[in-house]
């Protein structure tokens, strides 16, 4: 049987981005990439490069100095702008107790689908939706405080898959875990249809994840772009 070539959509792109932060060398110079539809990306480089830096401008958590980006087809440009795209983009940060501030795990994974505008009621559904999905749902009445480094991770998670993002942006994802917790965060991963660009510095993780790598270095995204 002839296997025949399927067009992806590209979900997010961007060109000519540049960053510098004051009194320090450039860390983005005219860098750009692009992140197909249900794609795993590996982001890799030295401590400092820049990574976390890339995904801030991304999500429009800091300003880039210049550059294109574009989510879904559409030029992204003023705040406004932003506030949708955080609606497709979920950003997953490298340390779980920079998004779990609630008194309870069920109350932060509320905490998006309310901002959204989702009634109470809405809202607890779709978060027991996920959390059971998850196969956390046993913690929802747990504070962050009482769980462990994976459970944290995961419940990070969840909170960004109940608002249905189509693109992860992931940050260090296996910190802190042990080998029993990184493989089951990377079997949950490995089954989610969302596009990915993973920030990691654990080699076999992304091998086992990852379509494809790029690499951050001078300020240049290099790779298979």
């Amino acid at each position: 049987m002839t296997q025949q070539n399927v067009q992806l959509e590209t979900v997010l792109q961007m060109s000519g981005f540049s960053f510098q932060y004051p009194m320090r060398e450039k860390v983005l110079n005219d860098a750009g990439f692009y992140l197909q539809s249900g794609e795993k990306v590996a982001l890799v480089g030295e401590n400092g490069a820049g990574k976390t830096t890339l995904f801030h401008l991304i999500t429009g958590l800091i300003n880039r100095q210049s550059g294109e980006l574009q989510c879904m087809g559409k030029t992204i440009e003023s705040e406004a702008d932003f506030v949708l795209l955080r609606q497709k983009i979920g950003l997953v940060f490298q340390d779980p107790d920079d998004q779990l501030f609630c008194p309870s795990v069920l109350e932060d994974v509320m905490f998006g689908p309310l901002n959204q505008g989702f009634s109470m009621d809405e809202a607890k559904r779709k978060a027991m939706r996920v959390l059971e999905q998850l196969k956390l749902g046993h913690l929802s009445e747990n504070m962050a405080s009482q769980l462990s480094g994976g459970e944290k991770r995961m419940v990070t998670l969840a909170s960004v898959l109940v608002m249905e993002p189509q693109v992860l942006l992931l940050d260090e994802p296996t910190n802190a875990l042990d080998v029993k917790a990184k493989a089951r965060l990377l079997a949950v991963l490995q089954a989610l249809p969302q596009s990915m660009l993973v920030i990691s510095h654990d080699h076999e993780f992304l091998t086992a994840l990852a379509d494809r790598q790029i690499s951050l270095e001078n300020g240049k995204l290099q790779g298979h772009l």
